[in-house]
C-alpha cells in the first residue's frame, strides 16, 4: 500500500522522502544556472514533456518524485534569484514553506470545525489580528455610518482577485445594483468582478499622473445618479505597473461626503503596515469599508496567502450559507464554529498556518525590516538609473517598483530586450506602459539582494541594447 503523509507513521515516512526533493531542487537549480530556464517556452516544454514522460502509465515509476521535482525545478522561475524582478512574485520565507508542508500533510478543510479544530481558531486569532493592523482602534468612523463602534475583521481569500471579488459582492449585498467607480489604473480584477456579478460597466476616473485625480472623482461622483442601488469606489494602494499609491486620505474625504462606500486594493502597498518608515504612506487606509491585503507579496509568503479586510464585521454576514452536514444549526447552537460565511468557497487549506508561523517568527519589526530592505534597493536601483548616462528612470518609486528604459530607444526595442533576456534564461524583467511609452518593469521582492546584483542588471540590459 502507498505510505501516507498523515498518521502516526507520516514523519517517518517523509523524512527520506524530503531528502529527496531538497536535492531534486538542489540538483535542479544547479541544472537552470539562472533565474529563468534557457531557450524560451518551445525548449522548455520539450524538456519538460521528455521528463515526464506518460502522465498516466499503466505502471508507477519510484523514481518519479526526484525525476519530476528535478525538471520542474529547471524549468522554473526562481524569485530568490535577484535577477528574476518582473512580477509580484515573492521569493517565500524558508519558515513559511516549512510550515506550509505541516498545512498539506495535516490536510485540514476550513470548511466544517470536526474537519479542522485547531485550523480554525488559528484562523480566526491571526485574522482578527490582521484586521486591527488595518483598521486600529482609534481610526475615524466614515461619515455614512452611524457614529457607533464597529467590530473590524478579515477573511483569508488566495489573492487580490478573490478579495476584490468580494468586496464587490459585499457592497451589492450591502447597497443592491452598486455602481463600481475606479481609476484607469486599477486592477484588471475589479472589471472582472463587476462584469462576474452582473454589475454596470465600470465608471473610469481618470489618473494622468498614475494615480485616481482626486478632482476628477468628484466630478464623477456628482454626476452619477443616485438610488437605486449605490457607489463603491475602488482606490488603489500599489498599483501594479508602478507600485504608485493612490491619495487614500482626499479619496476618503469625498467618499464620505458623497455617501458613498470605500475600497481599497491593497495587494501589494498593503505590507506597508510593517513598516514604521513606509507606514504613512497609507494614511487613509482605515477609511476605507473594506481592503484587500496579500502576503504573497511583501509578506514573503508561498501562493496563496491572500485577504480581505472589513471595517464592520457584520457585513459579512451576506455571506452566511447553511449545509447541514457541514453547519447544522443544532450544531453551531451548542458552540460548534460556523465556517461556511468565512469564504465562498468551500474546501479551504488553511493558508492561515504558514502566515501565523510567519508573523510570530519575525514579529511585526521582523518584518519592516523586510519591507524597509526591499524598498531601499529600488531606492537604490533607481539612483544607478539616474546617473547612468543610457537609461531613463520614469519616476522615484513609491514601494520597490522601478520604471526604466534606455535612452532614445523604441517601444519596440524595449519589448525586444525583454524577450531576448527572458529567452536566454538571463533576467526577468517586466513591462509597462506609463505616459504613452514602454518600460522595463523591476519590482524589487528580494531582501538579499545586492549592489552588485543592481549593477549586473543594467550591464545586461545595457548590453543587449543596440546603440
Amino acid at each position: 500500500m502507498s505510505p501516507l503523509a498523515s498518521g502516526p507513521q507520516g514523519p517517518h515516512t517523509l523524512r527520506p522522502l524530503l531528502d529527496t526533493v531538497l536535492d531534486a531542487l538542489e540538483k535542479g537549480a544547479d541544472t537552470r544556472r539562472g533565474p529563468l530556464p534557457a531557450g524560451g517556452p518551445a525548449q522548455v516544454a520539450a524538456r519538460l514533456r521528455e521528463a515526464l514522460g506518460d502522465p498516466l502509465p499503466d505502471d508507477g515509476d519510484g523514481q518519479a518524485l526526484y525525476s519530476l521535482v528535478h525538471a520542474f525545478a529547471a524549468g522554473a522561475a526562481d524569485p530568490a534569484d535577484p535577477l528574476c524582478t518582473a512580477h509580484l512574485h515573492c521569493p517565500p520565507l524558508a519558515v513559511a514553506a516549512a510550515a506550509d508542508l505541516a498545512a498539506s500533510v495535516l490536510n485540514p478543510s476550513l470548511d466544517s470545525w470536526d474537519q479542522a479544530p485547531a485550523a480554525s481558531e488559528l484562523e480566526a486569532l491571526v485574522t482578527r489580528a490582521l484586521a486591527d493592523e488595518v483598521y486600529p482602534p482609534t481610526t475615524h468612523t466614515p461619515l455614512t455610518r452611524t457614529p457607533t463602534a464597529t467590530t473590524p475583521d478579515a477573511l483569508v481569500t488566495t489573492g487580490g482577485t478573490e478579495s476584490n471579488q468580494l468586496a464587490l459582492l459585499l457592497a451589492r449585498e450591502k447597497q443592491g445594483n452598486v455602481q463600481l467607480v475606479q481609476a484607469a489604473g486599477a486592477h484588471h480584477s475589479l472589471h472582472r468582478a463587476a462584469w462576474l456579478l452582473g454589475l454596470p460597466e465600470p465608471v473610469t476616473v481618470p489618473a494622468p499622473a498614475g494615480t485616481m485625480d482626486p478632482a476628477a472623482l468628484d466630478q464623477a461622483l456628482t454626476a452619477l445618479p443616485g438610488p437605486p442601488g449605490g457607489i463603491l469606489v475602488a482606490a488603489t494602494a500599489g498599483t501594479t505597473d508602478a507600485g504608485l499609491i493612490d491619495p487614500l486620505p482626499e479619496i476618503a474625504t469625498l467618499c464620505e461626503a458623497h455617501g458613498t462606500r470605500l475600497h481599497v486594493d491593497a495587494a501589494y502597498g498593503g505590507g506597508l503596515l510593517f513598516s514604521d518608515r513606509h507606514r504613512p504612506k497609507l494614511d487613509g487606509l482605515a477609511r476605507a469599508d473594506t481592503v484587500t491585503l496579500d502576503l504573497h507579496k511583501l509578506g514573503w509568503q508561498p501562493v496563496a496567502a491572500g485577504l480581505l479586510a472589513v471595517r464592520d464585521r457584520d457585513d459579512l454576514t451576506a455571506l452566511a450559507h447553511r449545509a447541514d452536514y457541514l453547519n447544522a444549526a443544532d450544531d453551531t447552537e451548542t458552540g460548534l464554529p460556523d465556517l461556511l460565511g468565512r469564504s465562498l468557497r468551500t474546501t479551504r487549506r488553511p493558508d492561515v498556518l504558514k502566515i501565523a508561523v510567519t508573523l510570530r517568527t519575525l514579529g511585526r519589526r521582523g518584518l519592516g525590516t523586510l519591507v524597509d530592505q526591499v524598498c531601499a534597493h529600488a531606492g537604490d536601483l533607481a539612483d544607478l538609473i539616474d546617473r547612468h548616462p543610457c537609461f531613463e528612470l520614469y519616476d522615484r518609486p513609491t514601494i520597490s517598483t522601478v520604471l526604466f528604459r534606455p535612452t532614445h530607444a523604441t517601444d519596440d526595442t524595449v519589448a525586444a530586450v525583454r524577450r531576448r533576456l527572458l529567452t536566454e534564461g538571463r533576467a526577468v524583467l517586466g513591462r509597462a506602459r506609463a505616459d504613452d511609452r514602454l518600460w522595463f518593469k523591476a519590482t524589487l521582492l528580494n531582501p538579499h539582494t545586492g549592489p552588485g546584483d543592481l549593477a549586473a542588471l543594467l550591464r545586461l540590459v545595457e548590453g543587449h541594447t543596440a546603440r
